[in-house]
């Protein structure tokens, strides 16, 4: 029963934020608000509104990195073992002729990516401020990691240069740039600080919606089990690995909710974009993005009732 309070008070700790999805998804479907309005939503948001909320975040607070830096390796590790297990997948006993290699290869990604639209707002709404810059060095340290997991065994279909697209990666040069300007001691000026803090706001609600505007079903009438196996990973191996990881490294209590919380997230948006931009099947990838993010309600809310109960 006790468990079961934990999990109702988790659940209404991220209700608003899935709301937002819910409502993003219904305003897309049944309004003429529509899928190509809510792309351009997205792109606003990637590529300007986070990289400001990233850069603000890291900006405006003090970095330890001595106590960082336990973190940043429990984030590769957890990366490193996310993209291990994916890959693994077609080398389970019983999968390897149920599991086609180019429908693998376009989906792995599901099992290791995450959304940071719901992330920030997630660690904005467990932490505050500190919460976000504990996330924003996570996603620092990660989305390398993660686009090198999900682009390498596509790079031969890329029209584009590999490290080259690394490069110009918006969250990347955000936290980049934050990172840099905290070393230097910079500091946003005072009459900046409203509009930017405007910015970081807008880009949680809007990011949320356009996650939920991107939402399908449809294609998940085929590859059932190796869909089953990546959720699995993304949903339940994830946030384990995560839980054995903050003991091991002794995170501390923020920083371990944190972790938690990252494992735990619903799959990239973008996975869809990026199989179907280099030849894969997007729409079957698309698919596990919906059900990832629904998936998502549950998964959070049980892994952090977890943590607390420990």
């Amino acid at each position: 029963m006790a468990c079961y309070s934990w999990v109702v008070n988790f659940f209404q700790l991220l209700f608003p934020d899935f709301s937002l999805i819910l409502i993003g998804y219904l305003v897309c479907r049944f309004t003429p608000l529509n899928r190509p309005l809510w792309s351009q939503v997205e792109s606003l948001v990637y590529f300007l509104f986070f990289p400001v909320l990233l850069f603000h975040s890291i900006v405006k607070s003090p970095l330890d990195f001595g106590a960082a830096g336990n973190l940043v390796a429990a984030g590769w590790t957890l990366g490193l073992c996310g993209i291990t297990l994916a890959y693994s997948v077609p080398y389970w006993p019983g999968f390897q002729r149920y599991v086609a290699a180019r429908q693998h290869a376009g989906s792995a990604q599901v099992a290791f990516r995450f959304n940071s639209f719901i992330g920030l707002a997630l660690a904005e709404r467990l932490a505050g401020p500190p919460g976000v810059l504990v996330l924003a060095i996570l996603i620092g340290v990660s989305v390398p990691l993660m686009n090198i997991g999900a682009v390498w065994p596509m790079a031969r279909h890329a029209g584009r240069g590999f490290w080259r697209e690394l490069a110009r990666n918006p969250l990347i040069i955000g936290t980049a740039a934050g990172l840099l300007a905290n070393l230097l001691g910079f500091a946003v000026p005072p009459w900046l600080e409203p509009t930017v803090t405007r910015i970081g706001s807008a880009s949680l609600a809007l990011g949320l919606m356009a996650a939920g505007a991107g939402m399908q079903l449809g294609a998940l009438k085929h590859a059932k089990l190796l869909g089953v196996a990546l959720l699995g990973i993304r949903h339940f191996l994830m946030p384990l690995l995560a839980l054995l990881l903050a003991r091991l490294f002794g995170l501390n209590p923020l920083q371990s909710t944190i972790l938690l919380a990252f494992s735990a997230l619903p799959t990239a948006s973008s996975c869809y974009v990026l199989a179907a931009r280099m030849g894969y099947d997007g729409a079957y990838v698309a698919a596990l993005v919906t059900l990832s993010t629904v998936l998502g309600l549950a998964s959070l809310p049980l892994a952090l009732a977890v943590l607390d109960k420990l």
